[in-house]
């Protein structure tokens, strides 16, 4: 049986206290979920979004300090990094709303309970990816 699972890369400035927040409000959100730490997710070249779908991600959430971002222009070069991921998931036959970007604050507990159960849903409808063997 596979198991749908949801990727978070959360950056360490904003949206990774924001998830240790949650941790420590012992709020739970599906167990399915997996965060990375990341220092900045425009880091993350096209293609690893595709290969974490190919090697059984369901569903990333790229929870990021929106205009907020301490590097100077990461925000809107990460905001169009993704719609270039879109565009290859459409290529590929991928629902694109198994790729969410969102600003996520060190205090957010709600929108980050949001997001994960938003994608949880979405994961749990779509069921894991599939790819043709061309």
């Amino acid at each position: 049986m596979n198991e749908n699972k949801t990727l978070i890369l959360a950056t360490e400035s904003c949206a990774y206290p924001g998830a240790d927040s949650v941790g420590q409000s012992h709020s739970t959100y599906p167990a399915n979920t997996y965060i990375l730490k990341v220092r900045a997710p425009v880091l993350f070249p096209e293609h690893f979004y595709i290969d974490c779908f190919r090697k059984g991600i369901s569903g990333i959430i790229v929870m990021s300090c929106g205009e907020e971002c301490p590097y100077e222009g990461a925000y809107k070069a990460l905001a169009q990094r993704i719609d270039r991921v879109y565009k290859l998931m459409k290529e590929l036959d991928l629902d694109i709303r198994r790729l969410r970007i969102t600003a996520i604050c060190t205090v957010c507990n709600r929108a980050f309970l949001n997001e994960v159960n938003r994608m949880n849903e979405i994961v749990n409808e779509l069921g894991p990816p599939v790819f043709s063997s061309n």
